[in-house]
């Protein structure tokens, strides 16, 4: 009996793993919980929904928490459609800073900045982290109703820079659960760090990595996949480790909704003739937010073609274009945009898995070579189908500065380093469709970059002194100044007054971080 079958069988879509570990399909819950598949395989369902080109048109005449509800039923999780609808009204309301949750920006006829950063962290991740943390709790309800769940969560997320804050407020106070974020220290904006380490709540904790973000990634992937801390964990604190990182379907699962809304939303302003598609640009580093746009095309969103936007460590863009996964000796390069400064991108595995015919061996294979060699090499058929669902782009580091002086220049507005990225690729790769530029973070998440671009400085180029002597905030208020663009949302801008909680730095290996973790779990037990 086939997963579909399987998934037919228990009344609910079910999902399988990547790597062919779990016999049996889990039910959404469940996944939710668990977050990686034993083995290290990424969950992804058994049965992909698909609408009708009237139903994807139909959300724009919903509000936006009715959109989400609207595709979480499609999927046909364990979940009441009661629980849905609330989850989905708790997720997406006053926490956003407009009733539009993500509204498309025009720039021209042709062009739309589909605006993702409105939320209570000004970065797309609460798009994502705005939900989980309703539906993990409704999960774990759940299941131990069922007498199926006797033990308490620690959320373990390695962050780039955005979703580390964007778990820890989706998370902090949230009964059960416990949520420790790593992210590498000095690779992330000034900004971003006092976002983390003045998060406010009793079962938050944060950590300094010693390393690069992929040091951190490793580090909790190799901690998730040790089953003796697993079972020290159980035995002495009744604790099960759970992920917020995209590897967890219940973080993809919303970003999904938005590409959906946003073709809806699209064609009912008459940026584009219905069933007519349009290409989409993504700024991408662990790759799920544009596997989410994937998998939206896959349920009937009519888009063409999906631009991979990597910055300079164009390790995405090397793949896409030879079919060879390739870090045994590539260097990690700090950029303007360092949410993207990412060498393992683990939400491919996800991809792969799709394109390859679902054939978990085969996967299963290449995370291994990668794990082993640094290296994978993938075979022809699903290099091919790789390169027609994508288009890659690299963008360094000084196309990326003079993107946002183009686009203040040109349009009157005003984005981040990682948006610039996707603008330029965008622009350089442009066709006869509609294009929609994703738009992942409020640009005064990344002043110093914005700073740079405006004063025509190079990114290696150190601020002026009098620049330099400004805290985070204060150089946000003078770029707004320069720029005109006055708007700094309230959480970004009272930064300064917050204190400091969290200042410990420690090492990026397994050993260490679980080391960490149960100092953190045995000081709040």
């Amino acid at each position: 009996m086939d997963c579909l079958s399987r998934s037919t069988q228990f009344g609910e879509n079910r999902y399988l793993d990547t790597r062919g570990t779990i016999t049996e399909p889990l039910p959404f819950t469940q996944v939710v919980l668990e977050g990686l598949a034993s083995g290290g395989g990424l969950f992804v369902p058994c049965e992909i929904p698909h609408f009708s080109l009237d139903e994807v048109l139909a959300l724009a005449e919903m509000p936006y928490a009715k959109r989400a509800a609207f595709v979480y039923r499609a999927f046909n999780i364990d979940l009441p459609d009661v629980v849905i609808d609330e989850v989905m009204g708790a997720s997406y309301a006053d926490n956003f800073d407009t009733e539009e949750i993500c509204p498309l920006h025009p720039l021209d006829e042709k062009t739309h900045v589909l605006e993702l950063w409105h939320g209570p962290t000004s970065a797309f991740k609460d798009m994502a982290l705005q939900c989980l943390p309703h539906v993990f709790s409704k999960s774990a309800q759940a299941l131990r109703e069922q007498g199926k769940l006797h033990t308490d969560f620690m959320i373990l997320v390695a962050t780039s820079g955005d979703t580390g804050k964007a778990a820890l407020a989706g998370f902090q106070g949230v009964e059960g659960v416990r949520i420790g974020v790593l992210f590498p220290d000095g690779g992330v904006s000034d900004i971003q760090r006092k976002q983390m380490v003045t998060q406010g709540g009793d079962n938050v904790y944060v950590w300094a990595v010693r390393g690069n973000f992929d040091d951190c990634q490793t580090g909790v992937k190799f901690a998730f996949d040790d089953p003796v801390f697993a079972d020290h964990l159980a035995k002495n604190y009744d604790i099960a480790l759970s992920s917020a990182n995209s590897i967890n379907w219940g973080r993809l699962m919303p970003q999904i909704v938005y590409y959906l809304s946003a073709y809806a939303t699209l064609v009912s302003r008459g940026g584009v003739a219905a069933g007519d598609p349009i290409d989409i640009c993504v700024p991408t580093g662990n790759f799920g937010n544009i596997l989410a746009a994937w998998y939206a095309k896959q349920m009937g969103a009519p888009i063409e073609r999906l631009i991979c936007a990597s910055n300079v460590n164009r390790v995405l863009t090397d793949f896409i274009e030879t079919g060879t996964y390739d870090i045994s000796d590539r260097p990690f390069i700090l950029t303007p945009a360092p949410s993207m400064d990412i060498l393992v991108s683990s939400n491919m595995e996800r991809q792969l898995f799709e394109l390859c015919g679902r054939s978990a061996s085969l996967v299963k294979s290449w995370m291994e070579d990668l794990k082993t060699q640094r290296k994978f090499v993938v075979d022809d058929k699903t290099r091919e189908s790789l390169q027609s669902n994508y288009v890659a782009a690299s963008v360094n580091n000084e196309e990326c500065l003079a993107t946002i002086r183009e686009v203040l220049s040109t349009y009157g507005y005003l984005v981040d380093s990682h948006t610039a990225i996707a603008c330029k690729a965008g622009f350089d790769n442009r066709g006869t469709n509609p294009l929609v530029i994703v738009s992942t973070a409020h640009w005064a998440k990344f002043g110093p970059s914005v700073y740079r671009a405006v004063h025509h400085l190079a990114y290696e180029e150190e601020l002026p002194a009098e620049a330099a002597a400004l805290s985070g905030c204060e150089l946000n208020n003078l770029v707004a100044q320069e720029t005109g663009q006055s708007f700094i949302p309230r959480n970004l801008a009272d930064l300064d007054n917050l204190p400091v909680r969290f200042t410990e730095v420690i090492d990026g290996d397994a050993s260490t971080i679980e080391r960490a973790v149960e100092t953190f779990i045995r000081q709040t037990s």
